[in-house]
């Protein structure tokens, strides 16, 4: 595969599906999104989105996740990085670890072991976390919340301090980006953080 592969993360509202698509198109990529992408992503995305199914196991709800994380990698993710394209996703496996492992409090080993399996190993050349106060957060998200985002009990807290210990793990395929400002000065930011870490890129 000759492609390189670039994930936005972070938590709701975080500014990222916006700085995704405005990233792709700097730099001539192809723009991706989990979960949903696909017509079997989007039947599961759906499902856990509903907060109706308020009744879902955590298991159950991480399996989902990965079963569309299969499906990105096989229709979309994979055939763009093996053509020579570039992909910049909003999110990819560490969404994964942050939401399920983090804050659900899933074996981080276990899923990182179904993930392997879901993409065939195939992992983000550089995670972009977009990191705002949770307080911010909160009032971008106002009061219409998914199931995600309507989960108390200090989930938030527990996901963005998951992303952190990720990215101070890794800091070779993590850069920090400030996401509280303005959509052109976040951009600014996360044009110059890829620049950074994969210099010849446009």
């Amino acid at each position: 595969m000759t492609g390189r592969l670039i994930a936005v993360e972070g938590v709701d509202a975080s500014g990222k599906s916006t700085q995704a698509q405005m990233l792709a198109v700097s730099l001539g990529a192809v723009f991706t999104f989990q979960f949903g992408a696909t017509d079997v992503g989007g039947v599961i995305r759906r499902a856990l989105l509903d907060p109706d199914n308020d009744s879902l196991d955590d298991r159950t709800e991480a399996l989902l996740i990965i079963a569309d994380k299969a499906q990105h990698v096989a229709q979309i993710v994979g055939p763009a990085l093996e053509a020579g394209r570039d992909v910049v996703t909003d999110r990819f496996t560490a969404s994964t670890l942050a939401y399920q492992g983090y804050g659900r409090g899933l074996d981080l080993a276990e899923l990182q072991t179904m993930m392997r399996f879901a993409t065939g190993g195939i992992e983000p050349d550089l995670n972009l976390l977009l990191d705002i106060p949770l307080e911010l957060a909160s009032r971008r998200l106002g009061s219409s919340l998914d199931r995600f985002e309507g989960t108390g009990d200090g989930f938030l807290d527990r996901v963005r301090a998951g992303y952190l210990t990720m990215a101070e793990a890794d800091p070779a395929h993590w850069s920090v980006v400030d996401a509280d400002g303005s959509v052109d000065d976040v951009a600014a930011r996360v044009l110059a953080a890829v620049r950074d870490r994969l210099g010849d890129l446009p």
